[in-house]
């Protein structure tokens, strides 16, 4: 597991948290930049979070995914499965305005469908921030995994 750094370049950011956004050039300036995210975070307009959850792939995606996505969303190819996700993923969006985020952690996709629709329900604001949270803890773990 490698230590959280000091430092991390745009490239490095852009790369964990799957585009250039607004959170990631004010990230870029700060030092423990991953330790911190939460306090750049409470800066962050609505609108810039929304920016930062679209930026990253909704899970089940299968075209133009990251190298990274593409090994943290697994091989769970079971056509129901992805046929349900595809459908809920659409809904949360369409309830929610954003993408669904959620740190994967090597659970199999299935899991992720209950996961989907009891976050569906919840309040938009809520579910802002704690997509947004999510998107931090993904970017954690890959720093730490690679």
């Amino acid at each position: 597991m490698r230590e959280l750094p000091r430092q991390l370049s745009v490239e490095e950011l852009s790369e964990l948290f799957e585009g250039r956004t607004r959170f990631v050039e004010l990230l870029t300036a700060r030092e423990d930049p991953l330790a911190n995210a939460a306090a750049v975070i409470d800066e962050l307009t609505d609108a810039e979070k929304r920016e930062l959850l679209d930026a990253h792939p909704a899970i089940g995606q299968k075209q133009g995914l990251s190298a990274r996505s593409a090994a943290e969303q697994g091989t769970d190819d079971d056509p129901d499965v992805l046929a349900e996700l595809a459908r809920l993923n659409a809904e949360y969006e369409a309830r929610h305005g954003f993408r669904f985020v959620v740190f994967v952690n090597r659970r199999p996709k299935a899991v992720i469908l209950e996961i989907l629709r009891v976050r569906i329900a919840n309040p938009t604001d809520e579910e802002l921030e704690t997509a947004v949270s999510e998107l931090v803890a993904i970017a954690t773990d890959r720093w730490e995994r690679s």
